[in-house]
């Protein structure tokens, strides 16, 4: 399946203005980089994947619509997915955008 072209241009209108965002396809989705780190992607299996610290994701895995993200059958430790349902709305999705874009801008950059 090929990620949702809507879901990506919303993504990049939101980082439009954020300085240091860069796009690349990877695992089939489209994932938007900033200064070099993975922040958030767009799912080639729907929705949305975002970058979270690790001490706020027993809180974000109790959201609606929000599960860990399973790659090669193992959790991807600081990364949740979020269903096509829990980012329908700008609102959703400026939130879960801010929080990935935020995360991976106060990492060292690459």
């Amino acid at each position: 399946m090929a990620y949702d072209e809507n879901l990506a241009d919303e993504v990049r209108e939101l980082v439009a203005s954020e300085r240091g965002v860069e796009e690349k396809r990877m695992f089939g989705g489209l994932a938007f980089l900033v200064n070099g780190n993975m922040s958030v992607a767009v799912s080639g299996q729907g929705g949305l994947l975002v970058r979270v610290p690790a001490d706020e994701l027993d809180k974000v895995l109790r959201r609606a619509h929000v599960s860990p993200m399973v790659m090669a059958g193992r959790d991807v430790r600081g990364w949740v997915r979020v269903e096509p349902a829990g980012v329908r709305t700008k609102r959703q999705l400026e939130g879960w955008v801010a929080r990935g874009v935020g995360y991976a801008r106060s990492l060292p950059a690459k």
